[in-house]
């Protein structure tokens, strides 16, 4: 399972989909102008989200 977590304050968040309640994966979605973004997704296809903000920044990712 992916766990979120904001480097300023400590929170952290875990995530599954609430269609399946399988644990969101860690995922990069790389954007038609050659970027990434860090993304969650449902490993069943259910679909996926742009990750988690905390503290107005996005939250890293690290993997159980």
């Amino acid at each position: 399972m992916a766990t979120y977590e904001c480097k300023s304050c400590g929170m952290s968040v875990n995530a599954t989909c609430a269609k399946c309640n399988e644990p969101l994966k860690n995922d990069i979605l790389k954007k038609d102008d050659g970027s990434e973004v860090q993304i969650s997704k449902c490993p069943t296809g259910h679909g996926k989200i742009k990750s988690p903000l905390c503290c107005g920044v996005d939250m890293t990712c690290s993997l159980d």
